[in-house]
């Protein structure tokens, strides 16, 4: 997957974490479990796609970047 798109995925994940974590403070708290749930899902997506991106901008060009 190339950059762009990792790093397009990673904001709408970050931007799901944010409302989540906004839409947490208003919930009554008998729902909060669900939408507790939720956000550790959302986090869990948001912190798994930033190791991926961090992997991809460590790793080695594969169009010759590595020529003398």
């Amino acid at each position: 997957m190339s950059i762009r798109l990792l790093a397009r995925d990673l904001y709408r994940a970050q931007r799901e974490v944010e409302r989540l974590e906004r839409a947490l403070q208003e919930v009554p708290f008998d729902r909060r479990s669900d939408l507790e749930d939720k956000l550790r899902q959302a986090r869990a997506e948001r912190t798994r796609l930033r190791r991926v991106m961090e992997g991809q901008k460590d790793a080695p060009s594969p169009r010759g970047g590595g020529r003398s």
